[in-house]
């Protein structure tokens, strides 16, 4: 049976309603990803999240009538709740309270197949975990003041600390081993061009992936389907190379998880050419587009040559302008083909416009990415030009 799910997000001067549907109807794809159903959202405008309780006390109450009125299993807040605030948070709704991390980070363990993106994530949840152990032992409290009271609870959370920050070292090392080995294994593979696909997530990297490299690795239209670095050697006419796939990126993503996940994207640091892909359909796909690139920032990657591919171009729609509608253009109202010529003329790299999962302009894709792999590796075997 589903869990029932309310989300909040708050309206504050830095961010518009806008902004927060936006970012609700996000939290409400990752909550379905996660298995719960979404039955209401509420939002609320103030100057900065109320330190105590995140909401006001008016919204505070209206959010805990409905809470109790329709039996609700879980809250999910799109923002990351300090430890207080879960603490209190959890006292008010007498339910699961959830924040944008932590269901990010549920998620994530949930789809975690091999022993590298278990030990990734399992880090990552203890990181999380570790300033919000005082919440586990709400129990404790139930004990009222008086001497001798205090020790125990005090007694019980540092031996639990402890126990937390030991296995996050255990983890720590373990992750040292397995990057070694990957290290190792990536070394076995330099002699072949190395591309890498990027992306927000659910943007179609894995059906790209299996398009270009005639593989079956999953895919499916929920966020973050694939976690694990994929690599298959594929090749153009005559010429080799070998193609990667990469866990998507997205917004608010958990400082825990992009430290955790830096070694996964080893692969993306190593690689001699990036297809970043980009779901068009999504009316949002300029922010994406800079989330990626600001992570791929991050990791020390901005320099290596990319290509833009514009995927689901199959989904794309738009309402047509009338001829003596003098409104400005905007996201609801530019055909694809306006669309191209404005990331043409802006796009100081290649882009080009399919659609993955119908194989639309893959000619032109492959014979885009098989110039820009044969500049490569002319660059890298001047003298090994046989090939073509």
């Amino acid at each position: 049976m589903q869990e029932k799910a309310i989300l909040i997000g708050l309206i504050t001067p830095e961010v518009t309603l806008e902004l927060v549907e936006e970012y609700l109807l996000e939290l409400d794809f990752l909550a379905r990803t996660a298995g719960a159903k979404t039955v209401k959202q509420f939002t609320q405008k103030l100057p900065h999240p109320d330190n105590k309780t995140f909401l006001g006390k008016g919204k505070t109450e209206e959010v805990c009538e409905f809470v109790e009125a329709n039996e609700i299993d879980i809250i999910i807040f799109d923002d990351e709740l300090s430890p207080s605030q879960l603490r209190n948070i959890e006292r008010i709704y007498k339910c699961k309270i959830l924040d944008r991390s932590n269901l990010i980070l549920d998620i994530f363990a949930s789809r975690a197949q091999t022993a590298k993106a278990r030990t990734q994530v399992e880090l990552a949840q203890y990181q999380y975990l570790l300033p919000r152990l005082t919440r586990m032992w709400t129990h404790l409290e139930r004990q009222k003041g008086g001497i001798g009271m205090r020790g125990p609870g005090e007694t019980q959370i540092e031996t639990d600390r402890r126990i937390i920050k030991d296995k996050i070292s255990l983890l720590k090392k373990k992750m040292v081993k397995i990057d070694k080995q990957g290290f190792t294994q990536r070394q076995r593979r330099e002699h072949l061009i190395r591309v890498a696909l990027v992306g927000y997530t659910n943007a179609g990297k894995s059906t790209l992936m299996n398009s270009l490299s005639k593989s079956d690795i999953f895919a499916e239209n929920k966020l973050f389907a694939t976690l694990d670095t994929t690599v298959r050697k594929v090749v153009f006419q005559n010429l080799p190379f070998l193609l990667a796939d990469t866990v998507g990126f997205i917004r608010k993503l958990p400082h825990q998880l992009v430290e955790s996940f830096k070694t996964t994207l080893d692969e993306v640091r190593e690689s001699d050419l990036l297809l970043h892909v980009v779901d068009i359909s999504n009316a949002s796909f300029e922010d994406h587009i800079d989330v990626v690139e600001r992570t791929i920032a991050e990791i020390g990657a901005s320099d290596i040559p990319s290509l833009i591919v514009f995927n689901k171009i199959d989904k794309y729609t738009f309402t047509a302008k009338a001829e003596d509608d003098l409104t400005p253009m905007t996201k609801e109202n530019i055909s694809l083909e306006d669309l191209k010529q404005t990331w043409m003329a802006k796009s100081n790299n290649d882009a080009i416009f399919i659609s993955a999962l119908n194989k639309t302009h893959f000619v032109e894709l492959r014979s885009l990415l098989y110039e820009r792999i044969k500049q490569l590796h002319i660059k890298r075997y001047p003298y090994n030009n046989f090939l073509y």
